[in-house]
């Protein structure tokens, strides 16, 4: 049953903006309470704009993680990226600029060249407070970078263990416009499951694997029957070199495995169901620059 809200409060949409691996999908998580946006230390673990949905009786936040807007545009991958990131942003009422505390990189600069003009509200979250020493320095830096446009809001926080956010949903929910619920009180998200199974393997693979195939994998979900209570997941993994192929199977299929079962544990978690996870890694030479390639993944225009 549509569990829709019909008196107003306050609703809209909500895209959180940041260069690479500043801590955009911990943030979401962290206002949602659960892990929906995979993270990892790897810059570009985002290449979806996830969306994430907060409601809290008459109000609604509907937030979106964006990928890491970023200067290279070399791969066609580059430009998917970048092009997704600015899409979210197009028609959303409120922005979050997030940044990492005591540091203002060029990166983030091109970020703000890319937001500066844009009609909607811009807060500006200061991220990683809490791995500031010494304190007394936050207050200059934040005269610094609070100065840098006309922004609605600049609070410090922390994704990490959950200082402020309360203070940044407040902030966010102020500027949205009244009206009521667009989801079900009860949705979290638009997104299938079968999308969380690939993003959660992506995740485990670039935890494990570190820096030695960073961002030349991707995953597809090729087969995802739920039968009595049990999903059959069969996937995919794509790399574009023979030699990453050997690392992501490990020696005597080790790595593949720990990914295998780190992932399955995940989906029994977020589905609430047994799963029995198959996967495969397979050489697609150059996907990461081939446009047909990121179409199949959801990344192509």
């Amino acid at each position: 049953m549509d569990q829709r809200r019909t008196i107003a409060g306050h609703c809209g949409m909500v895209a959180i903006v940041g260069r690479p691996n500043v801590g955009k999908s911990t943030l979401l998580n962290r206002v949602l309470g659960q892990k929906l946006s995979i993270t990892s230390r790897k810059p570009e673990t985002t290449r979806y704009a996830i969306l994430g949905i907060k409601t809290s009786g008459n109000d609604q936040a509907v937030y979106i993680d964006t990928p890491g807007l970023h200067r290279a545009e070399g791969r066609a991958l580059d430009r998917a990226l970048n092009r997704a990131a600015c899409r979210a942003i197009d028609d959303v009422h409120v922005l979050v600029f997030l940044i990492a505390a005591l540091r203002w990189t060029d990166a983030d600069q091109y970020v703000l060249a890319r937001i500066r003009d844009r009609c909607q509200p811009v807060i500006l979250a200061i991220n990683k407070v809490d791995r500031v020493g010494d304190k007394r320095l936050l207050l200059p830096f934040l005269d610094q970078v609070g100065g840098l446009m006309e922004f609605a809001e600049v609070i410090p926080i922390s994704s990490a263990n959950g200082d402020n956010i309360a203070a940044l949903e407040e902030a966010v929910l102020h500027l949205l416009p009244e009206g009521v619920h667009v989801y079900p009180d009860d949705q979290l998200t638009d997104r299938s499951e079968r999308f969380f199974a690939a993003e959660l393997i992506r995740e485990k693979l670039l935890r494990i694997l570190g820096a030695e195939v960073p961002h030349r994998l991707s995953v597809v979900i090729d087969e995802f029957e739920c039968v009595e209570g049990l999903d059959r997941i069969g996937a995919t993994i794509w790399v574009e070199r023979r030699g990453q192929k050997r690392i992501v199977i490990g020696q005597g299929g080790a790595v593949l495995k720990r990914v295998g079962e780190e992932a399955r544990l995940d989906m029994e978690r977020m589905f609430g169901r047994r799963v029995f996870l198959r996967t495969w890694v397979k050489v697609k030479e150059h996907w990461s620059d081939d446009a047909c390639a990121l179409q199949r993944l959801g990344l192509g225009d």
